[in-house]
């Protein structure tokens, strides 16, 4: 099993499992979507690469020695005029 991210270590990585996005990004790791863990060998490796992913994001925040209490939200996209209307 290969299919994971490095938490916080870029704007780049994405990982779909499912219909579960996880997008990764320098402050925050967004987990979005849905998933269902069958009770076969597919749900099975779903939730061991999910696993996977979340326990290296909580390794990653146990490691950080100046965790914030809280950071600010992510900037929202200004809203554009719909180019159809």
């Amino acid at each position: 099993m290969n299919k994971t991210i490095l938490p916080f270590a870029n704007e780049s990585e994405s990982l779909g499992i499912g219909d579960l996005t996880i997008d990764n990004r320098t402050d925050r790791v967004s987990i979005y979507g849905s998933i269902d863990l069958t009770r076969d060998k597919g749900g099975l490796e779903h939730a061991r690469i999910l696993k996977a992913v979340l326990d290296k994001v909580v390794q990653a925040l146990e490691t950080e020695r100046n965790l914030p209490d809280k950071i600010a939200p992510p900037d929202m996209p200004d809203e554009v005029a719909n180019p159809f209307q």
